[in-house]
C-alpha cells in the first residue's frame, strides 16, 4: 500500500514539536572486519582448492625418484543475491507534508534498512557456523570437528570440547589453529589475528586480553596471550545472535569472503496514472567461506 495522507495525518498540520523513532545513532559498518572483500563481474564466483604435493621420499642410489600428483580439490560457489526494498508515496502527501517526513526522511530510512540488511546477512555466516544445514565446499558447516582433506584425513577448526570464552579456551584455540596443515598434511603458518565476539562478551574479552597477569588468579603469572600479542584486534559485532559463541579470524587467505556484484543504488520514479512516487534501493552481493582454516570458533559451553 502506498504511504498516503492517512498514514501521516499529523504531517499535514503545523504544531508538531518532534518526530521520533527514526533518528537513532547507527553502528559503524561492522561486516568489513569479518570478511575479505572482492568484486565480481559474473553471476557467481567459484573458488577451487588444490591438494598440493606430499613429503619428498628417499631416493635409493641408482633407482628412479618418486613422482607425486596434484589435483583439483573442493569447489565453493558464491551465488550473488539481489537485496532490494522500496516504498510508494502519494503525490498528495508529498505535496502537503509540512515536515518533509515522508520524502527525504523516508529515503534516509530506506538506506538505513539496506545497511542493516547487509550487516545481518554477513553476520548470519557466523550465526550459522555450527549449523549443519549451511554447508561449505567440503560438505560441512563452517566450524566443524570433522573437516575433510580432499587427499584424506580429517581436521577441526573448533575445540574438541565446546567452551565459553576464557583464558584457557582461548589459549587452546590458538594452539589448535597453529597446528593446521594443508590438504596433504604439510605444516602451514597459521596465526590468530582477530577475536570476534558478540556484545555480550565484551567485558570478558577485555579482562582476558587487557590484564598483564593471568585472569582470576592470585598467582603472579604472566598473561601469555597479551604478552605475546596474539591478537591484532578484538571485533565486537552487534549482529551476532549467540551470546556465548566466539570466533578467531586467522591469517589464512580465502577464508570468509564477500563478493560485491553491484553496489547499492537508489532510484525514483513516478506512476503515470496514479501520480504516486516510487522510491527503491537495491544491491547484489554474496557472503560465505572458502577455506575453513581462515576461521576458528566455539559455540560456547
Amino acid at each position: 500500500m502506498p504511504i498516503n495522507s492517512a498514514s501521516f495525518a499529523k504531517a499535514l498540520w503545523p504544531g508538531i514539536n518532534k518526530w521520533y523513532g527514526r533518528e537513532y545513532d547507527e553502528h559503524t559498518v561492522e561486516w568489513t572486519d569479518l570478511f575479505e572483500q572482492e568484486g565480481s563481474s559474473r553471476a557467481y564466483e567459484e573458488d577451487v582448492g588444490t591438494t598440493g604435493f606430499g613429503l619428498a621420499k628417499v631416493k635409493p642410489e641408482g633407482q628412479a625418484l618418486s613422482y607425486d600428483e596434484e589435483s583439483q580439490a573442493y569447489v565453493t560457489r558464491y551465488a550473488h543475491v539481489v537485496y532490494a526494498l522500496g516504498f510508494i508515496v502519494t503525490r498528495e502527501i508529498y505535496e502537503d507534508d509540512q515536515y518533509d517526513i515522508v520524502g527525504k526522511r523516508r529515503a534516509e530510512a530506506l538506506a538505513f534498512s539496506m545497511r542493516q540488511t547487509k550487516e545481518t546477512v554477513a553476520a548470519n555466516v557466523y550465526n550459522r557456523a555450527f549449523n549443519s544445514s549451511y554447508l561449505g565446499g567440503d560438505g560441512l558447516e563452517m566450524c566443524s570437528e570433522l573437516h575433510t582433506n580432499f587427499s584424506g584425513g580429517t581436521w577441526a577448526n573448533e575445540l574438541d570440547v565446546a567452551a565459553d570464552l576464557s583464558e584457557a579456551s582461548l589459549e587452546q584455540a590458538c594452539i589448535d589453529l597453529m597446528k593446521f596443515t594443508n590438504d596433504r598434511g604439510l605444516k602451514i603458518s597459521v596465526m590468530p589475528e582477530k577475536l570476534i565476539i558478540p556484545v555480550d562478551l565484551v567485558f570478558e574479552a577485555k579482562r582476558i586480553l587487557g590484564s598483564e597477569g593471568r585472569v582470576g588468579t592470585a598467582d603472579n603469572d604472566l598473561n601469555a596471550i597479551k604478552s605475546m600479542g596474539k591478537f591484532t584486534s578484538v571485533v565486537v559485532n552487534h549482529y551476532l545472535t549467540d551470546t556465548d559463541a566466539w570466533f578467531i579470524k586467522t591469517n589464512v587467505k580465502n577464508g570468509v569472503k564477500m563478493f560485491e556484484r553491484r553496489a547499492m543504488g537508489f532510484g525514483i520514479d513516478n506512476d503515470f496514472d496514479t501520480e504516486n512516487a516510487k522510491y527503491k534501493a537495491s544491491e547484489r552481493y554474496s557472503f560465505g567461506w572458502t577455506d575453513p582454516r581462515g576461521i576458528f570458533g566455539s559455540p560456547g559451553a
